[in-house]
């Protein structure tokens, strides 16, 4: 699977968790997950490239203990460093 796919899974998953996503420009200085009036937030900043973001969105979905109760497909898995059942 190809860095902007996985990305792609990886945003559809965090909408799953409940994150609103967000993409704005913070050219560089910021992005990530936050709560703001309980409700659960994920900025991407759209001046990194798809690896650097991929890893943004990772980051967030390791956060929530939500993970471990979906399926995920083999490479977000991977990408997470979470191990199958």
């Amino acid at each position: 699977m190809h860095t902007v796919e996985l990305l792609e899974q990886s945003l559809e998953t965090a909408k799953e968790l409940g994150f609103e996503v967000r993409h704005e420009w913070l050219g560089g200085g910021g992005g990530g997950a936050c709560e703001i009036g309980g409700r659960k937030c994920l900025f991407i900043d759209l001046s990194l490239n798809a690896i650097e973001q991929l890893e943004q969105v990772s980051d967030a979905l390791r956060s929530d203990p939500a993970i471990y109760l979906l399926p995920l497909p083999k490479e977000l898995r991977q990408q997470l460093g979470i191990q199958a059942a």
